[in-house]
């Protein structure tokens, strides 16, 4: 089947058996966006239950039980051994990697915090896209990303004091792992289905999340609670295998580097969702922020390669 290696042609591009317009991949990483904002804030109510490597095995063990049970009511064959190497980039980038850093650094770093450190992600996923997979955008689309990324590091040590902590080390290392992830992912999801890209990379980790589950929970205190139950479930259901299934497919379509761009808003969208759901104090520097890199947005999603 024909595909297209341009992140910005304005033809439909095949993904997976089924093609995908750029609006439609664009919808489809936007709201892949839209469920990733709430991770953080899900992961803090999952944190009011469950200890960090409890909530991190368990994730896995119930987003690979929805993906392993999607693949056999579809009767999906196993992909080409040629695609493994690929999978397991994807499983230990967002499937351990980001999930188990992200949640240590919540233990101690609020939700807006992390959130604007995240951030960085698009720049990072475009950057090693570039590497891996040949992608070239043109210069503008670079000198716009790259001030998005500033904003966000400038709205970062503004916020911390100018120092670094544990924490943001530990989410520093979550954006390596998971742009190195987010790309693998972004490139195979070009020849198979996206959702079964994280599908394949949930159940790989199946062994492994069951194996830390048993030791983990018998570890760490449980003290179930509506928002900690309510957390797991959508980081294991929604963050974990739904999200990831329509931000591959959108990426698959507009291309890695444009797609994660949308990225730069997912960090505003956690700290509306910090305020209106866990009650963190909205930094005044936010909405400067947020208009900064609402311009970048709209000045990559315009930027030719």
């Amino acid at each position: 089947m024909r595909t297209q290696s341009s992140a910005i042609a304005p033809v439909p591009i095949a993904v997976g058996t089924a093609p995908v317009r750029p609006w439609a991949g664009l919808l489809q990483a936007a709201l892949g966006v839209l469920a990733f904002s709430l991770t953080f804030p899900a992961t803090a109510w999952g944190l009011q239950s469950f200890g960090p490597w409890s909530l991190v095995a368990a994730r896995s063990l119930l987003a690979a039980l929805i993906a392993g049970g999607c693949l056999l009511a579809v009767r999906v064959p196993p992909p080409a051994r040629r695609h493994w190497p690929g999978i397991a980039v994807v499983a230990g980038g967002v499937v351990i990697g980001f999930p188990l850093l992200t949640t240590l650094a919540l233990r101690t770093s609020t939700t807006a915090h992390a959130a604007v450190v995240v951030g960085l992600l698009p720049l990072t996923t475009a950057l090693l896209s570039a590497l891996r997979v040949g992608a070239r955008p043109s210069r503008t689309f670079w000198l716009a990303a790259l001030a998005g990324a500033v904003a966000v590091a400038a709205f970062t040590v503004q916020q911390s004091g100018g120092a670094l902590s544990g924490a943001d080390l530990y989410l520093f290392a979550a954006l390596l792992v998971c742009a190195a992830g987010y790309t693998e992912g972004g490139r195979l999801a070009r020849v198979i289905p996206g959702w079964q890209v994280i599908a394949w990379a949930l159940v790989l980790c199946l062994p492994l999340a069951v194996a830390g589950a048993a030791v983990a929970l018998a570890c760490e205190p449980v003290r179930p609670t509506v928002h900690g139950v309510a957390g797991l479930l959508w980081v294991a259901a929604v963050s974990q295998f739904g999200g990831m299934v329509v931000w591959y497919r959108g990426m698959a379509a507009v291309g890695i580097p444009r797609a994660s761009q949308l990225q730069l808003a997912q960090p505003l969208l956690t700290l509306v969702w910090s305020v209106l759901l866990l009650g963190e104090r909205l930094p005044v520097a936010a909405p400067v922020t947020a208009a900064a890199v609402l311009v970048c947005i709209a000045v990559t999603q315009r930027a030719r390669g």
